[in-house]
């Protein structure tokens, strides 16, 4: 499925995309087989993944995870969630500034096993190796704004002392949800 990376980049990426997006479909299929097997259970989970082939990051998103490139002290949210809140705004019915406060801001419209998955994959460039790739769960958001995150990032000195930092502050207020967190950024040239 993925043997066709090397058309990334190019005229031809639209293959490698449709088989990132095929891939997480895969992913969706097994799992809503394995909830099945297992009669009653129920399965679902985000995902957010990306994957470089210089200097193009190639992001696949299903849920509510989320991946961010912070540049030149420019925080920019990649993805966007697919929670109820979000498809509102995107509708109109919801100002952009309540999606935090909205009981929906949780309800995924789209995940791995759940009712249906809606991958969506996006491309940037790394060029400048001055950029940092984050990608975490909404553990994380829940607990952080977006404004904070930028802070951490615009000190951090490694990627490892950057996750460490971040989990601390979602663990002094309270974690309500699993964490993960993912950092890096290029090899200096």
């Amino acid at each position: 499925g993925l043997r066709c990376y090397h058309t990334a980049g190019t005229d031809q990426e639209a293959e490698f995309e449709e088989a990132l997006r095929t891939a997480a479909l895969e992913a969706h299929a097994a799992v809503q087989a394995k909830a099945q097997a297992e009669e009653g259970l129920r399965m679902a989970t985000t995902l957010t993944l990306a994957i470089v082939i210089w200097p193009w990051v190639y992001v696949v998103q299903v849920g509510d995870s989320r991946c961010y490139h912070f540049l030149r002290g420019t925080l920019r949210q990649v993805t966007r969630d697919q929670t109820m809140a979000q498809a509102l705004v995107d509708e109109g019915a919801l100002a952009p500034d309540r999606v935090a406060s909205s009981p929906l801001s949780h309800v995924l419209v789209s995940s791995i096993g759940g009712e249906e998955a809606k991958p969506v994959v996006t491309r940037f460039d790394i060029k400048d190796r001055d950029g940092v790739v984050v990608l975490c769960s909404d553990g994380l958001t829940k607990h952080v704004s977006d404004a904070e995150l930028a802070e951490h990032l615009g000190r951090m000195t490694s990627s490892e002392q950057l996750c460490r930092d971040l989990l601390h502050l979602v663990l002094e207020r309270g974690a309500s949800d699993n964490v993960t967190i993912l950092a890096g950024r290029a090899p200096a040239a």
